[in-house]
């Protein structure tokens, strides 16, 4: 088997990428598909990724096997920080070949993978290496997750074109309903002014209107 792969960023952090994630991964199974999920670099944790635990409880799948052996979680750091800045203070370079070895084999065993990044886009993953470039040499869709919060207009338009300057596809935008703006018209209009825009100028992108979840 050899997955495809959808890497998850956001417009910002905190964004709702890991609420996303989760719920789209039990959509896509719940119709079917064969899907994990597997996080990139996580930081501000030790011993399991917080933001893989918190996806097998939208699944309501429990731990995969893959997420006992590390190969969904293959990079924490106990600082929470950009992994940069996280790697450096624990004098523990990023290995990024460990992480590629992780997700080849999670290509090898499932139909779909869903890789959640760490913030947003542009957030360096090393010194020299920020995560699009990371995405754009793999040759990742996108799918950008993106609110109703004030700003998510210009946040969403800047990575848009970030995207499109260096040829990454867009796989689609997900709007996360949980994280709208306390002000309605504000959020009302953000999400109509986005959705129109991704629609018309990106046709083949899927738009997800993603509903407030209860995570207890």
């Amino acid at each position: 088997m050899s997955g495809r792969i959808v890497f998850v960023s956001g417009i910002d952090t905190e964004i709702g990428k890991t609420v996303v994630t989760g719920w789209l991964a039990q959509q896509w199974a719940a119709q079917g598909e064969d899907v994990i999920t597997q996080k990139l670099v996580q930081t501000g944790c030790v011993g399991a990724s917080d933001d893989i635990l918190l996806h097998r409880r939208i699944m309501g799948t429990g731990l995969f096997e893959e997420d006992r052996d590390g190969t969904t979680m293959p990079a924490l750091f106990a600082y929470p920080a950009s992994p940069h800045l996280s790697a450096r203070l624990e004098q523990r370079p990023l290995d990024l070949a460990a992480i590629e070895a992780a997700t080849a084999r999670l290509c090898e065993r499932y139909e779909t993978v869903l890789i959640e990044g760490a913030g947003g886009l542009m957030v360096p993953l090393t010194e020299q290496l920020l995560t699009i470039d990371y995405v754009a040499g793999k040759g990742w869709p996108v799918l950008l997750v993106t609110s109703g919060r004030l700003g998510s207009i210009n946040h969403t338009l800047l990575s848009l074109e970030a995207l499109a300057a260096r040829g990454i596809a867009l796989h689609g935008v997900a709007w996360n309903s949980r994280d709208d703006s306390s002000d309605e018209v504000i959020a009302a209009d953000s999400r109509g002014f986005i959705r129109d825009w991704v629609l018309q100028r990106f046709p083949d992108a899927t738009w997800y209107d993603v509903p407030r979840i209860d995570l207890g």
